[in-house]
């Protein structure tokens, strides 16, 4: 398992968007959620090919919390099959990695006691 991961969520709504990464960051299942978008989406689904608006949502976390994450996500998502894709982190600054630890770490974590 990768230490930091990031994890990729397209949806199609800037507010769905905004609530997913406050309720991420909030439980502290990410440290960060960027929000881009709008991006064009252009997909098959039930075999018809087709080309949506959606925003694309960035959370940077651990290794360890990517699945208390994922299943977060899937929980709050309106999507019946979202997009919920975790991407190694392979290296970074280190204090920046270390900040990730720090707030995903929940209450009574490094944060806590800083």
């Amino acid at each position: 398992m990768p230490e930091y991961v990031q994890v990729q969520v397209a949806v199609d709504d800037r507010a769905v968007a905004g609530a997913l990464a406050r309720s991420a960051v909030a439980a502290r299942l990410a440290a960060c959620a960027q929000i881009v978008g709008p991006i064009t989406s252009v997909y098959r689904w039930k075999g018809v090919v087709e080309t949506a608006e959606e925003f694309l949502l960035l959370m940077k976390t651990t290794g360890e919390r990517s699945g208390e994450l994922t299943e977060h996500v899937r929980r709050e998502h309106p999507y019946e099959t979202p997009e919920i894709i975790s991407l190694p982190v392979t290296g970074g600054l280190g204090a920046y990695l270390e900040w990730i630890s720090e707030e995903t770490g929940g209450p009574g974590g490094p944060a806590d006691r800083g």
